[in-house]
């Protein structure tokens, strides 16, 4: 049973949505201010945090960032700000999805339901996703990967690594996230182990691998997955 946090400062919302994440078989927890949602990612097993940016103590971006610091779990935005420039803002900051209010609840539970499956490591991609026209395209049926019309030999390593980006686009992961999903907890190296990884894979798939397209470095951090399906 997957738990959801949902942060929201108005009751009636908090109310409504729990009641429907708990009819759909999900597991709750609840939070009104920003300190007691970064208290219960940091302290209590989350899957997904439905995250309102109306808070009463500091805006709910500031939560997102800060949670992102700390944890690579999906977040759901809602927010009654409804200009695109704020959508684009949510997802670039580390949102996985964002609703505007007033919204469906059931949507809001089938949205929840996507994002899970999108960020699932057991959750397997389409048989065949493409970014930029064919350019890089995955086929995980047959665990291939073609750039630019040509098969890319990548190594296991190479190749779960780039699954586990492109599955979480936009998505900012640690090194320490990257080494745990693709070499495993039992791995003894340096985390900057996966720097060397991420050099080979974009030599491979990368049009121009010192202007990446597809990998992005966040300095001082670690990487995320850019590229238009």
């Amino acid at each position: 049973m997957k738990t959801i946090l949902m942060v929201d400062d108005e009751d009636k919302i908090r109310d409504v949505v729990v009641s429907y994440l708990q009819k759909d078989g999900f597991r709750t927890l609840e939070a009104g201010t920003g300190t007691e949602a970064l208290q219960m990612v940091r302290n209590a097993p989350i899957d997904l945090v439905i995250l309102d940016l109306m808070l009463p103590d500091f805006p709910g971006e500031q939560v997102c960032q800060t949670i992102r610091k700390l944890s690579s779990v999906p977040i759901l935005m809602l927010t009654a700000k409804v200009a695109e420039e704020n959508r684009i803002q949510g997802l670039t900051i580390g949102a996985d999805d964002y609703m505007t209010k007033p919204f469906d609840p059931r949507e809001l539970v089938a949205r929840v339901r996507a994002i899970l499956r999108r960020t699932d490591d057991h959750y397997l991609l389409a048989d065949r996703i493409s970014f930029h026209n064919d350019e890089l395209v995955i086929d995980s049926a047959r665990n291939e990967v073609f750039s630019r019309g040509e098969p890319v030999n990548l190594t296991p390593s190479e190749y779960k690594l780039l699954l586990v980006l492109a599955r979480h686009p936009l998505r900012q992961f640690t090194r320490e996230e990257l080494v745990e999903k693709v070499l495993g907890f039992d791995f003894e190296g340096d985390a900057r182990a996966i720097d060397q990884h991420i050099k080979n894979l974009r030599q491979k798939i990368e049009p121009d691998p010192k202007q990446p397209k597809y990998i992005h470095t966040v300095y001082g951090k670690g990487y995320r997955f850019v590229g238009g399906v």
